[in-house]
């Protein structure tokens, strides 16, 4: 089994005038950058935490921007035999107290040796550092050594072993940055291998992401693969495709992109944002696939982006869908490329009230679910009890998984570790689902499940039936549930942004709202709570943040 190392000296040495990562930012012209760019960079970073006194096997945490510092600084680390772990960067979307607290819990848990920003970043970093603290030296983006042929000899990454731990990866939990996935050389190999295989990859393949590098979808998909086997990769800043989601698609045509992870959200917002004047000239037709991953698929959301795109060449066929998490390195399932998704409808009441999937033909009660798909290659799946007990098909319960790119640990927490392993060695995920077969359904996370009366709600369903009215903002809505001492059960919340300030206008909402999850879902709710633009929290990869959302809604009513 190979190292990281040994993959980026070998492309250096047979291919060094291929362009492997082309950047993409606002205002700039696009950037190349070749493997021979990619070593050389990444080689001046490596020089540089060497003469720090940075030993291989030391963590180095990165907070850098989109861009070439972040690239050359993530591969100078594994060259180095560090092990790089991306933070987000401060930006508008993150509270700054939540955002030093999570920096704080991050250095106090990991404990790494050092910390490389930004100069004008300096103040913010300094304040998160205490006495006592293992962080060594605070290396400053500007104080790089220059670029410079790579001396295979000195570098001590080429001395790793496949089981050494090669990056972390730290979940964007509600909780503070504090469970680090540390994922092995031979695991993320392993997961290269299994998903290219389900993937079909081929050298044909051009992989286009906007997505953020602290995160497993766009750091394994978007980032790591495409280096390590040799497959273009169009790479955007997620701050531009925020504020002009046509870029991808723009980038998807003119780099003849075959291959692009999403969100379920990102369906939605292209469809809605992106207009006529957006797509001229633009071609779909060459597009393998757009996969769904990270939050629970909706096919309306996949219908709304194939009506919107389907002019421009956009395939129906080209939807797919994947189940992944960190500590898998990234994919656990995925739906067979170019073939019909499969989707069913189920009874809803039987979902919330026995934990039963079973097919309906009754609309008005039902709800639609989408597979993830089967198991990628030596990747198993289960449905467990609260006991760890196998449950048969259709049988909603927690989602275990095996298989041989699992994560090492959760780096410095034998606690979590230990308590997210079965006797069998499967891993809980702390998600919802049940199977058919090998197809897997996800009905959602285990810490958001609200419980009513003994039924089983689930936060994302009731906020797409709120979305569905108009003067609420698309994902700007967030469910949770807090219990009620005098009832015995909890009370459902749901807060959603609107840009209104009229009474009239926002009784009418919140009437609307209550109307629309009383049709559609097994509650009636009772309390909604509107709130302006800008009000809601997210996590640093952009998903809804309900439990600092319920922190944040009891402080206001209190």
């Amino acid at each position: 089994m190979a190292i990281f190392s040994e993959v980026l000296r070998s492309a250096y040495q047979s291919k060094p005038d291929q362009v492997i990562i082309t950047l993409q930012q606002a205002g700039f012209p696009d950037r190349p950058i070749t493997y021979k760019d990619l070593l050389e960079g990444a080689c001046g970073y490596a020089r540089t935490l060497a003469q720090q006194g940075i030993q291989p096997g030391e963590v180095v945490v990165l907070i850098l921007q989109h861009g070439v510092d972040l690239v050359y600084a993530f591969w100078g680390a594994v060259l180095h035999g560090a092990i790089p772990a991306i933070m987000p960067y401060l930006t508008e979307k993150l509270l700054p107290e939540r955002y030093r607290h999570d920096l704080e819990a991050l250095i106090s848990v990991t404990q790494p040796a050092a910390i490389v920003t930004y100069p004008d970043f300096e103040t913010e970093v300094r304040p998160a550092l205490k006495p006592g603290d293992s962080v060594r030296s605070l290396i400053l983006s500007d104080c790089m050594e220059a670029p410079g042929a790579p001396d295979f000899t000195q570098l001590a990454g080429m001395q790793r072993d496949p089981e050494d731990i090669v990056l972390l990866q730290h979940s964007s939990g509600t909780t503070g940055l504090q469970k680090g996935v540390a994922l092995s050389h031979q695991a993320v190999f392993h997961q290269l291998e299994n998903l290219g295989f389900a993937l079909e990859l081929s050298s044909q393949d051009v992989v286009v992401s906007w997505l953020p590098l602290y995160h497993d979808m766009g750091l394994i998909a978007g980032f790591i693969m495409p280096v390590l086997t040799g497959i273009p990769l169009v790479l955007l800043s997620p701050f531009d495709w925020v504020k002009a989601p046509q870029r991808l698609f723009q980038a998807v045509s003119q780099f003849k992109g075959t291959l692009v992870w999403l969100p379920n959200f990102a369906y939605y917002f292209c469809a809605q944002k992106i207009r006529e004047r957006h797509m001229e000239g633009v071609d779909l037709s060459g597009w393998r696939a757009v996969i769904n991953c990270s939050e629970p698929v909706r096919d309306d959301g996949h219908q709304i982006f194939l009506e919107k795109f389907g002019p421009y060449g956009f395939s129906e066929k080209a939807l797919a869908v994947s189940y992944a998490m960190a500590e898998n390195v990234f994919a656990v399932t995925q739906s067979k490329i170019g073939e019909p998704l499969y989707i069913e409808d189920i009874n809803r009441d039987l979902l919330q009230t026995r934990k039963f999937a079973l097919p309906t033909s009754e609309s008005s009660v039902s709800v639609r679910m989408v597979s993830c798909g089967r198991p990628i290659p030596n990747v198993s799946v289960k449905i467990v009890d609260q006991n760890g007990n196998a449950l048969k098909d259709r049988r909603v319960g927690e989602v275990a998984v095996q298989s041989n790119c699992m994560l090492n640990e959760y780096y410095h927490r034998p606690d979590a570790t230990e308590e997210t392993i079965l006797p069998d060695g499967y891993f809980l995920t702390g998600d919802f689902g049940y199977k058919v077969g090998e197809e897997l359904f996800i009905t959602g996370r285990k810490k958001d499940l609200i419980i009513v009366g003994g039924k089983n709600v689930y936060p994302m369903d009731i906020e797409q039936l709120a979305m569905e009215v108009d003067g609420v903002h698309p994902g700007r809505v967030s469910v949770f549930g807090i219990f009620d001492e005098e009832k015995g059960t909890e009370d459902v919340i749901l807060v959603a942004e609107v840009d209104t300030q009229n009474e009239n206008e926002r009784q009418r909402i919140s009437d609307q709202i209550r109307a629309v999850v009383t049709r559609g879902s097994a509650i009636a709710l009772q309390h909604v709570y509107l709130v302006n633009l800008g009000w809601m929290v997210k996590t640093s990869s952009g998903k809804n943040s309900r439990y600092a959302n319920r922190e944040k809604y009891l402080m206001e009513i209190l």
